[in-house]
């Protein structure tokens, strides 16, 4: 048996929601030929159904009053839609000798660009513990702010306090002081994944305007009779034209 021995945990205890996780959320971008279209629909067996049926053939004329012989038809191609995800990635992070990174901002209704300005005022004065400001850049996704000095021995003080009264216009605001991590990727593995709820359509001939033709592809894969059911996204490309439509992760 081995002796008891006292020991005295020093270490930081935090709750499991609070530990900070890195959240890959892919945005793919897939180009579309003209006379294609992304029809994406509610339910994954609608869209199985549509592929499996291969080859649609689509009424141009809605009413019933015509002749057979007046009525004008196009054949489509169904196809699945097939793209690259990632499912293995490696980062490389280096921590910034000479930025920090700026959150807990406050919402004044400013500019971005009033806001940095009145950042760097602040963080440029030495009595604030600051120094001079070499760039400075607002996060869109974050809210945050990085800030970059042109000297070193500024960022690490700053950081060290944690947090730093700031004064903003009539208000003083505690800002909160992080170090500054900045990531190389070193590897990515990609794999094919299939869309569930998306199918690709081809061979659409540039018989109608952009918005008839949009309507007309929606009204005839919504339905049931046809193979179809509730469309929640249609993107139509005419011929002779090129787009790009952009997968998100809720998109399917």
């Amino acid at each position: 048996a081995l002796p008891e021995k006292k020991m005295v945990f020093k270490g930081l205890v935090t709750n499991k929601e609070d530990v900070n996780k890195l959240m890959l959320t892919p945005v793919v971008r897939y180009p579309l030929q003209g006379g294609s279209a992304l029809i994406t629909f509610e339910k994954a067996e609608v869209a199985q159904r549509i592929i499996e049926m291969k080859e649609h053939v689509v009424e141009l004329s809605c009413g019933e009053e015509l002749e057979e012989l007046e009525r004008c038809r196009m054949r489509v191609r169904a196809a699945p839609v097939d793209i690259l995800l990632p499912f293995a990635l490696e980062i490389r992070l280096a921590r910034s000798s000479r930025s920090i990174l700026v959150s807990d901002l406050p919402s004044l209704g400013i500019p971005e660009e009033a806001l940095l300005d009145k950042l760097e005022l602040f963080f440029s004065k030495t009595k604030n513990g600051g120094g001079e400001v070499e760039s400075r850049e607002f996060l869109d996704d974050s809210g945050q702010v990085v800030l970059t000095f042109a000297q070193d021995g500024v960022a690490e003080p700053l950081i060290a306090k944690g947090h730093i009264q700031v004064l903003i216009g009539k208000g003083k605001y505690e800002l909160k002081i992080s170090p500054c991590m900045s990531g190389d990727i070193t590897n990515l593995q990609l794999q094919p994944s299939r869309c569930p709820r998306t199918v690709l359509l081809s061979g659409i001939p540039d018989v109608l305007g952009e918005e008839t033709m949009r309507d007309t592809l929606e009204i005839h894969f919504q339905k049931s009779s046809q193979g179809g059911g509730e469309v929640d996204a249609l993107a139509y490309v005419p011929a002779g034209r090129q787009g790009v439509a952009v997968f998100t992760e809720d998109a399917g």
